[in-house]
């Protein structure tokens, strides 16, 4: 079996926590793969390899962070299907299988083969721009068009297969896949749905309207977002980490994506067994 191990290094800075996992494997026939800077800085037994390199050549992905690390982590890995093992060093940790108080025992479960994959649908995004940075846009929980730090409300007309829906006037618009339902989306008033299903959610922002409601689409729906021509500073964000700014009369493609994250579950919870004690403790 062949285990990368990714930290985030403001959360490990030191990498105590990854040269505890490194010494609990030191007696199991089990390959441990690790980014080459983080090799020569523990003086490791090889010189390691790349990010790129190790997604398709490890059976899974140890990530030592937060929910933003493995949403990270599930961006640069999703066209290789790689499994992703969460270590929670953050504070929710939605996404994340194990807290480092049971992180041997969740280890075990990994080398046992005593775990599931879920598999979570994913989005993309396609931005009719000539601008490289836009033409291939993925996202785990959301893709987000929101108005700038000093921008007034945006306008913006939303279609569901090619059928105009709304014009609306607000503070933005966030389009949501399950995973992302207990993010952005959940904040914005969104229902929280189950993973299993496969659906967009689509949440406007603060709307200037006497109603605000989520809508459901299928997986096999296209939603479209035209920006209208009258603002002055949009924002596209993807997964809350990355942004592109949008020309005003741009217009924003999202669907479901053909790529999936492969999580690593065990089989002592479910996510709404996560979600009761995540949600008690903000």
């Amino acid at each position: 079996m062949k285990l990368g191990i990714i930290p985030n290094l403001s959360k490990d800075n030191n990498l105590n926590i990854t040269k505890s996992i490194i010494n609990w494997f030191a007696d199991k026939d089990i390959e441990l793969v690790l980014e080459s800077d983080i090799a020569r800085r523990l003086n490791y037994k090889n010189e390691g390899c790349s990010r790129k390199e190790m997604y398709p050549y490890c059976d899974v992905i140890i990530v030592l962070g937060g929910d933003g690390t493995i949403l990270s982590i599930a961006r640069q890995s999703s066209q290789f299907g790689t499994p992703l093992f969460g270590i929670n060093l953050g504070h929710l940790g939605f996404l994340a299988e194990s807290e480092i108080s049971e992180m041997y025992l969740s280890l075990e479960n990994i080398v046992n083969g005593d775990y599931n994959i879920e598999k979570r649908m994913m989005l993309e995004a396609s931005v009719e721009s000539s601008r490289d940075e836009l033409k291939e846009l993925i996202a785990l929980n959301d893709i987000s068009i929101i108005r700038g730090m000093f921008s007034r409300m945006i306008n913006f007309s939303v279609y569901i297969n090619d059928s105009f829906f709304e014009l609306y006037s607000a503070d933005g618009v966030v389009i949501s896949s399950p995973t992302g339902s207990t993010a952005y989306s959940l904040s914005a008033g969104g229902p929280i749905v189950s993973p299993e299903l496969n659906i967009l959610i689509i949440t406007p922002i603060c709307p200037h309207t006497l109603h605000n409601r989520s809508i459901v689409v299928s997986e096999k729906d296209e939603v479209r977002i035209e920006i209208c021509e009258e603002n002055f500073e949009v924002m596209l964000s993807v997964d809350g980490q990355n942004s592109y700014k949008l020309d005003p009369g741009m217009t924003v493609k999202i669907r479901s994506s053909k790529c999936v994250t492969n999580l690593v579950k065990l089989k002592r919870r479910g996510f709404f067994d996560v979600l009761r004690r995540k949600i008690s403790e903000r």
